[in-house]
């Protein structure tokens, strides 16, 4: 049973649990009276200091930090598992089938991947959302920087020989009012963060919703 989420956590919808504030500065106190069974971490979201401080107090943790489709399919199915469930979820095994169906791209394009903007800052190397762009044709020109999270100016951006411009949601919400004029004359595909960024339920959704946004860019006029 789930007994507490952050609060930023959205789905499912009408999500009835007790808030814990939020990943990056939770309230610790209010975790550990909620006497959880196990705490859910990630390395990019979740403080080192917080996951020692919730292991001090006796509170079992689990941290994941997926960086490919497989990487992500295999975490969620070691959590289902973890919790104790007779066997893996529907939407699991949706997702195992939604990826393995993907046919190979016939064309790759090449983007760069803003995930904010004042400053800039572009999908790097090694990340998750770069491999399900990558799964879908779509290769990052920030892919072998050494950085995960570069933070290039605008100039650099638009320097980079990019024939796409892939724009999420979230965490920064890109729109087609936002986003699009930085990069006049370049193709924008504004995508679903959550199916982008996301690793659970969303999974099983994501190939198709995802191949549909970027095959249909907008381009702000030069």
């Amino acid at each position: 049973m789930l007994v507490g989420a952050t609060d930023w956590c959205t789905h499912p919808a009408g999500l009835d649990v007790a808030r814990v504030g939020g990943s990056k500065y939770p309230d610790l106190e209010r975790v550990i009276a909620l006497r959880p069974d196990l705490v859910l971490l990630n390395v990019e979201e979740n403080r080192r200091v917080d996951a020692d401080a919730l292991v001090a107090a006796g509170i079992p943790v689990r941290v994941t930090f997926p960086r490919t489709v497989p990487e992500a399919l295999t975490e969620l199915a070691g959590l289902v598992t973890a919790l104790g469930a007779p066997g893996e979820p529907e939407w699991l095994n949706a997702a195992r089938r939604a990826w393995a169906a993907l046919p190979v791209p016939a064309t790759t394009r090449h983007a760069v991947v803003p995930v904010w903007r004042r400053p800039w800052v572009v999908l790097g190397g090694d990340t998750f959302a770069g491999d399900v762009l990558r799964r879908l044709g779509v290769a990052n020109r920030y892919a072998d920087h050494p950085d995960r999270y570069p933070r290039p100016d605008l100039d650099e951006l638009r320097g980079r020989d990019a024939d796409l411009v892939v724009l999420p949601d979230e965490p920064y919400r890109f729109t087609v009012d936002d986003g699009p004029e930085a990069f006049p004359g370049t193709p924008c595909a504004l995508l679903s963060g959550r199916h982008l960024t996301w690793y659970g339920p969303s999974l099983a959704e994501a190939p198709a919703l995802l191949a549909a946004q970027l095959a249909d860019p907008v381009t702000h006029p030069a």
